[in-house]
């Protein structure tokens, strides 16, 4: 019997993809089957996955809603591809930090507080009201006065009150902490609004601002704030939103107090740019709110149990905990109910998240976390035959977590689905059913399919990969002796058990442990922020898309004078956002147009064909290549560029080294930083900081986004900083990592209330012959230590018991 026709779509083709660095890429991909991409970093794997693949599956369905609906949605461009058919939905799971508004949580992110909102309005005792009356997004409202009704060809006026009950706790407004503004960082009392009086960053007197000030008539502009009546000064700090009009328009007038409170206290502090984020924690002191005691919650919400359980009780416990909980509640009203909850909690347990708890704020979760708790929404999900694409799901991982989340990736291409997976660790490889290799090298060396097949194929190939799939770091011979000890005594931050432990100085320090175990609480609450300290993590860099790496590292400053020496005229020629840039787009490179009703669409400048600067200004040469071609070139070809010759530049080669010993020799000086990875800018800011001697560097998971060839590279860059006097501290969960430390601190046993005390410090050669930890296990598989030696004194297993001092 000859096949349904449907039953011959059964792979995704990609034919003559040019995407970014891709060069003429045709791959043929199983559908319903699990597909890891890997190659070195830059080598075109998420050109081809998401800037390709994910990104006209998105395409080709933002374009089913109308015009209007897509007026509210992303422009996206279709890729650069010849052929690509065989598509099905993609939903994208990636690394993208969580929300930046304070009140998103763990429980909003996903479908789990919604569920428990409805569970407390249909249980709880006293009753209060329906699901919003326990939402702290949700304000207590009330109303009432006349209103006209129509009625029969006439109108009637009725009185009608109007209520709602809301759970947001009006003293704090649903975010949990209140805080106390100190008015001198607001405002220079000595100084009218004219003269700059306003000290709010991006408050400028020349544009609007100054217009709505100037013609809202409730002060003076010109007289010095101080000399104010109360009556003005209530007006220019408190007034709430008023309708005026300036010069024919109508504008709003609010008071500099709630604006500031709306458009900067109500975000999360790390999210905002660096400016703003040190005028906020000058300007206000942040405290937990003494009416909700940091619930969110009003009171009738707090108020109201199930057995004794509030929902902000509920909310507060480990996930692990409250799927106890909900387990133990038998209540047939409720079954389906009950039912979807505990579907939703042990899909966080399962993923490897039942230490967090739903008040989390989102915006505290790294990357891989938030990436696993986008996963959550999916693992119950009803859809088959779906895309899933992940970005390096591993990131953040124990090893003994990695074989969790493989069986999770298998769990969805069993319903029916096609995952594709961009990854480095072989633990993943080894479970695909088809594996794609890109390179051979990175950047304009990279972009071609070197391999397609099964992992052991892969093994067998000669590729990058397949030479370096089977690589183990030994442990070190000799290791250093710490010049001295960072005492950390009391750390009792988030599920941290006051632990008391030195860190030893002047060595490479790798501190570990399962996911959620307190890690990264030790760093934060007890290590960053002393001086002599600087932490580099995998945060966003804030700028615009006009930021590159050569604008971020100072590095363009030394190549414009360059540029300008050479050729007799000024720097800020060759500056795309000064002189030099390019009149039709203003040194963007493209240019944007609104279409009103639909997507806006931004198309390759005409005049400078996406240069960024004048014609003019292209003319100018240093050394034969004109500034749009040096900011074209990877950080491999500018280091040797800026090395010697009539284009030496000393201080430009001394950054582009850096660059390069980081692994980000295959990035291009041009390329926007919005376009980086997490790994990506985590070495961007250790590049600027490998000149610097002496102090403590704090590094988090610096081998994230590292392919295996690169790891061995960034070992012998740590190296160098200890040897040049830099402590080395390294939050890390790779195995190659913890062998060539020269110190282990070691936090479990397990994740949240499991965790939080200190249960090895060692050697990495005392933790594989102690074996005593799940660490411990993994490192002596990973070396290849089959017969575990007796612990020897260098080195001790630490029990909970002895946390508490040494």
């Amino acid at each position: 019997m000859s096949a349904h026709p449907a039953d011959r779509h059964d792979t995704i083709r990609v034919h003559g993809a040019r995407e970014n660095n891709l060069r003429d890429v045709s791959v043929d991909l199983p559908k319903r089957r699990l597909t890891v991409f890997t190659g070195v970093s830059g080598s075109g794997k998420s050109s081809l996955v998401f800037g390709t693949i994910a990104a006209e599956s998105q395409r080709m369905i933002n374009e089913t809603f109308s015009t209007f609906v897509q007026g509210f949605m992303p422009a996206l461009g279709r890729p650069d591809v010849d052929v690509l058919d065989g598509l099905t939905t993609a939903i994208i799971v990636d690394q993208q930090r969580m929300g930046g508004d304070v009140r998103s949580t763990v429980g909003t992110a996903t479908d789990a507080n919604a569920l428990l909102r409805i569970l407390f309005s249909r249980l709880a005792e006293p009753h209060v009201g329906g699901p919003q009356a326990f939402s702290f997004n949700v304000a207590s409202v009330s109303a009432k006065g006349a209103m006209t009704v129509a009625k029969g060809a006439g109108q009637k006026k009725v009185v009608a009150d109007w209520s709602r009950t809301g759970g947001m706790c009006p003293r704090c407004e649903g975010r949990g902490t209140v805080d106390d503004l100190d008015l001198s960082e607001l405002y220079d009392a000595s100084t009218s609004i004219n003269d700059g009086a306003i000290k709010v960053p991006g408050y400028s007197m020349d544009g609007w601002y100054g217009r709505i000030y100037n013609g809202c008539g409730f002060f003076s502009c010109d007289k010095p704030v101080g000399e104010f009546t109360q009556e003005e000064l209530d007006a220019f700090l408190y007034a709430e939103p008023v309708r005026i009009k300036v010069d024919g328009i109508n504008v709003t007038y609010e008071g500099l107090v709630p604006k500031v409170r709306k458009s900067m206290l109500s975000k999360d502090v790390d999210a905002l740019q660096p400016h703003v984020r040190a005028f906020v924690e000058r300007l206000a002191t942040f405290t937990t709110c003494p009416d909700c005691d940091g619930t969110r919650l009003a009171e009738g919400a707090r108020n109201a149990r199930i057995g004794g359980v509030s929902i902000a009780d509920a909310c507060r416990m480990q996930v692990t905990d409250l799927l106890d909980w909900v387990r133990g509640l038998d209540e047939p009203s409720v079954a389906p109910l009950l039912e979807n909850l505990r579907g939703v909690l042990e899909a966080f347990v399962e993923i490897g998240l039942g230490y967090l708890s739903l008040e989390r704020p989102a915006g505290t979760l790294s990357g891989g976390e938030a990436q696993r708790v986008k996963m959550v929404r999916h693992l119950g999900s009803a859809l088959t035959d779906t895309t899933y694409v992940f970005d390096e799901p591993t990131t953040g991982l124990h090893p003994h977590d990695v074989t969790r989340m493989n069986d999770l990736l298998l769990r969805l291409r069993d319903k029916g689905n096609t995952v594709l997976v961009v990854e480095h660790k072989p633990e993943v490889f080894a479970v695909a059913d088809h594996v794609v290799d890109l390179g051979p090298g990175a950047g304009s060396a990279g972009g071609t399919v070197c391999y397609e097949g099964s992992f052991e194929g892969l093994r067998a190939s000669g590729t990058v990969t397949g030479r370096h799939v089977d690589d183990r770091a030994q442990l070190k011979a000799a290791v250093r002796t710490p010049t001295g000890f960072l005492p950390v005594r009391g750390a009792s931050t988030n599920n941290l058990r006051d632990v008391s432990v030195d860190l030893p100085l002047g060595v490479l320090l790798v501190l570990t442990g399962v996911a959620g175990s307190g890690k990264s609480s030790l760093v934060r609450g007890s290590v960053s922020g002393l001086d002599g300290v600087v932490t580099v993590d995998q945060s966003p860099i804030r700028g615009s898309r006009r930021s590159n790496p050569a604008t971020y590292t100072g590095l363009l400053e030394p190549v414009r004078k360059a540029f300008a020496k050479a050729n007799g005229v000024k720097p800020a020629l060759f500056s795309a956002n000064s002189e030099g840039a390019c009149p039709t787009c203003n040194g963007a490179g493209v240019v944007y147009t609104d279409l009103a009703v639909m997507a806006g669409v931004a198309t390759t400048c005409e005049d400078c064909e996406g240069r960024r600067f004048q014609a003019s200004v292209l003319e100018l040469r240093l050394a034969g290549r004109n500034i749009a071609e040096v900011l074209a070139m990877p950080v491999e070809e500018a280091v040797e560029f800026f090395a010697a010759g009539p284009s030496r530049v000393p201080a430009a080669h001394t950054v582009l080294a850096r660059l390069a010993d980081v692994g980000l020799g295959y990035l291009t000086l041009g390329q926007p930083l919005t376009t980086l990875s997490g790994g990506e800018r985590q070495r961007l800011k250790l590049a600027l900081h490998t000149g610097t001697t002496g102090g403590v560097l704090v590094l988090d998971e610096p081998t994230t986004g590292l392919h295996l060839a690169d790891v061995a590279h960034l070992l012998a860059l740590l190296d160098r900083l200890v040897d040049a006097g830099t402590s080395v501290l390294v939050v890390e969960h790779h195995q190659a990592v913890m062998a060539h430390a020269d110190w282990i601190v070691d936090l479990g046993p397990g994740a949240g209330h499991d965790g939080g005390t200190v249960v090895f410090e060692g050697t990495p050669a005392d933790l594989v012959a102690a074996r005593a930890t799940l660490t411990g296990e993994h490192l002596a598989r990973y070396v290849g230590a089959a017969d575990a030696a007796p612990v020897r004194a260098g080195g001790r297993r630490r029990s909970p018991a002895r946390t508490g001092g040494r």
